[in-house]
C-alpha cells in the first residue's frame, strides 16, 4: 500500500453546516480533495512525512473513521501515539515511529542470523520475535534442486552462521506470529561488500523494487524492516551468477578507496534523511548524494550539515515533480 500524506482539513463554515446531510458528504469530499491537492502542490515539504504527537488534532471532520493510533474526543480525531499519519479513503490511522517491524507477505527484508538450530536459522528482523529461515527455504550450492538431507543439515553453518547478514522475502507467518522467510531466489542470500545501517521501519517507502543501483556506483537494498544495506556495485546477471559463490564469506578484492567513500557518503545521506523524518527511497537518496558532494565526508555527521542535505534533497524532489 502506497503512502499518502494527509493534511488537516480546513474548518467547515457555518454555510456548509446548514447544507443537507447527503449534499454535505459529497461537497466535503470535493473540498477535501481540492484542498489536499493545492497544499501538496504549494508545500515545499510534501516529500516529508506528516508526523503527529500524542494528543495532536488530526482532523475535526466527523466524516472520517478512526483507526489504530487514534481516538475521538469532542468530535475531533486525535493521535494517541507519536507517529506517521496514514489515510485510506475515510480511515485515518497513525503508525508509531519507534516501533517494531510489522511485516506483510512479500516484503523484502534485511536480517542478521542470530542462531543456527535444527533445520532452521533464527534471523533478527527488527520485529517482536526472530524470524525463521528453514533449511528447505534456501538454495543449495550449485543450484541443485532436491530435497534437503541430513548431510545438508550438518553443513548449515557453511551456508549461514551467526552474525551473517542476509536479504530475504517474507513468505508466511507461523501461528505464534513469527515470520517465515526464504532466500530461494538468486537475488536473495548472504550480503557482502558493504555497510549496514538501521532506520525506523516507518521511514522506508514501499516501492516496486527494493534493490537499487545508484549512478555513484553504489548498490542499495532498502529493507522494509528498517535495515538497509549499502554496498559496492557488482554488475551481475542472475543467469550468470556463480551459485558456488553464493555462500562465500569473501568480499571482492578490488573495492577501491573511492568505492568505500561512496558507500560511506550514501550511508550518511540516509542517516540525514532519517534524522529529518523524510521518506527513504532511491530517488531522494540520489538527490541527497548530489547535495552532499559540496561537503567533506567527515562533516556529514554534523547536525546542521545533515539538515541542509535533507532540505536540498526534498527541494530537488519537489522541483522534479513540478
Amino acid at each position: 500500500m502506497s503512502e499518502i500524506a494527509f493534511y488537516s482539513p480546513v474548518p467547515r463554515s457555518s454555510n456548509s453546516k446548514a447544507k443537507s446531510k447527503g449534499n454535505h458528504s459529497n461537497d466535503n469530499d470535493m473540498d477535501l480533495d481540492e484542498m489536499i491537492s493545492s497544499v501538496a502542490k504549494n508545500s515545499s515539504t510534501s516529500a516529508t512525512l506528516h508526523v503527529v504527537t500524542p494528543g495532536e488534532v488530526i482532523t475535526t471532520d466527523s466524516a472520517y473513521m478512526r483507526g489504530h493510533g487514534t481516538y475521538v474526543e469532542n468530535e475531533k480525531v486525535l493521535s494517541s501515539v507519536a507517529g506517521v499519519v496514514d489515510r485510506v479513503n475515510k480511515l485515518i490511522s497513525v503508525r508509531p515511529l519507534h516501533t517494531r517491524y510489522n511485516g506483510e507477505i512479500g516484503d523484502v527484508v534485511v536480517g542478521r542470523i542470530t542462531e543456527v538450530a535444527q533445520k532452521r536459522w533464527k534471523v533478527d528482523l527488527n520485529s517482536r520475535s526472530d524470524a525463521i529461515l528453514m533449511l528447505s527455504s534456501v538454495n543449495l550450492p550449485g543450484g541443485v534442486q532436491r530435497r534437503k538431507q541430513e548431510s545438508d543439515e550438518l553443513q548449515m553453518r557453511n551456508f549461514f552462521m551467526e552474525g551473517d547478514l542476509v536479504v530475504a522475502e517474507v513468505q508466511s507467518f507461523f501461528t505464534d506470529g513469527a515470520y517465515s522467510i526464504h532466500t530461494r531466489s538468486l537475488k536473495y542470500g548472504k550480503l557482502r561488500n558493504g555497510s549496514f545501517l538501521e532506520v525506523a521501519p516507518a521511514l522506508v517507502q514501499r516501492c516496486k523494487s527494493h534493490f537499487h543501483s545508484l549512478a555513484c556506483g553504489v548498490d542499495l537494498i532498502l529493507g522494509l524492516n528498517g535495515y538497509i544495506w549499502v554496498s559496492a556495485h557488482v554488475p551481475q546477471n542472475l543467469d550468470e551468477i556463480d551459485t558456488e559463490q553464493v555462500y562465500s564469506n569473501k568480499n571482492k578484492e578490488d573495492i577501491t578507496v573511492q568505492d568505500r567513500e561512496a558507500i560511506a557518503r550514501v550511508a550518511n545521506c540516509i542517516r540525514a534523511l532519517a534524522a529529518e523524518f523524510i521518506f527513504i527511497n532511491d530517488t531522494i537518496i540520489s538527490f541527497a548524494y548530489e547535495a552532499s558532494l559540496q561537503h567533506k565526508l567527515k562533516d556529514m555527521t554534523k547536525k546542521e550539515i545533515m539538515h541542509q542535505i535533507a532540505t536540498e534533497a526534498v527541494d530537488a524532489v519537489e522541483n522534479m515533480k513540478g
